[in-house]
């Protein structure tokens, strides 16, 4: 089996409450090397996104560490990763970033790879594909059953010159939502997806109207909602985490979730099935699959 996964890598810098600081990979990293815990031995995981020169050799020395993982989708960027600085603060934790993203993932680089078992597309920077590639990518998979997720994420983040990440609407989430077969939010995600004021089913229903076969809305400690279209029905499908979870409390577990239900889907399962096992490892075991990878600081 092998699985594609897209997205712009980053460095996360976490800013604790008391005054200490962490700095690891991320960004599309959280789910390759979510995938890296969960495939078989002989399962290739193909991580797609650039990185600068100067950086290319610490992060061939991390990605060496991660069984399954092909580095054969990396390509040489011309700017450096950009650093994501997340303070941890009573009401949230908010986002600002040291530098702008790269430039989108050119649909060539993608393109060599697209002979897979399934596609994951997160936008953890939000300006890691355009539509058009997104277009391109579905057009060159269309027919062959390959299952392509994807995770709007910081799709709905735009960014002010000082680089501080906020909430905003998509005019074009249709189109980006028609490209796939099913979408992950997270709630506030989804509740700011559209200009005018829609209740979560509405939203969800919209999307399911474009083809999309399964809206899955995370909830952190509180698990995750399935909606899918049955007879043209909206059914939803609540998913309570494992007893004793606590996906709250760990950067990239909607990255785990997502990473989980597309190798479900690509393992053939359904979409509540695939759901289930996604919440499950990302409740469950979240905490146990960044434990061994959240100390790696680039070099």
């Amino acid at each position: 089996m092998k699985l594609l996964v897209i997205g712009h890598c980053a460095l996360d810098v976490r800013h604790h409450a008391d005054g200490t600081e962490r700095e690891a990979y991320g960004g599309i990293l959280h789910a390759a090397r979510t995938l890296s815990a969960l495939v078989d031995r002989a399962d290739r995981v193909v991580p797609v996104f650039g990185v600068h020169r100067t950086e290319a050799a610490a992060l061939g020395e991390y990605l060496r560490t991660l069984p399954g993982i092909d580095a054969s989708g990396i390509f040489p960027a011309d700017n450096p990763m950009h650093r994501v600085h997340l303070f941890e603060q009573a009401s949230g934790t908010s986002l600002t970033c040291t530098n702008a993203p790269g430039a989108p993932i050119p649909f060539e680089r993608i393109r060599r790879h697209l002979e897979c078992d399934g596609i994951l597309i997160n936008m953890v920077s939000g300006f890691d594909i355009t539509l058009e590639t997104l277009d391109e990518i579905r057009m060159a998979v269309r027919g062959h059953g390959i299952p392509l997720h994807f995770d709007f994420h910081n799709l709905t983040l735009g960014m002010r010159d000082t680089h501080e990440r906020f909430r905003r609407p998509i005019p074009e989430w249709r189109r980006w939502a028609f490209m796939a077969d099913s979408v992950q939010l997270n709630e506030e995600e989804i509740a700011g997806l559209y200009v005018e004021p829609l209740t979560e089913a509405q939203t969800a229903g919209h999307l399911l109207t474009l083809g999309v076969r399964a809206v899955v809305v995370t909830r952190a400690e509180r698990g995750a909602t399935l909606y899918v279209s049955e007879h043209k029905h909206v059914v939803r499908e609540d998913i309570l985490p494992l007893p004793g979870s606590s996906p709250d409390g760990c950067v990239g577990c909607g990255d785990v979730f997502g990473a989980a239900f597309l190798l479900a889907l690509a393992r053939k399962a359904s979409m509540s099935d695939a759901a289930r096992y996604a919440v499950h490892i990302a409740g469950g075991q979240t905490q146990r699959l960044q434990e061994g990878h959240a100390h790696v600081t680039a070099g």
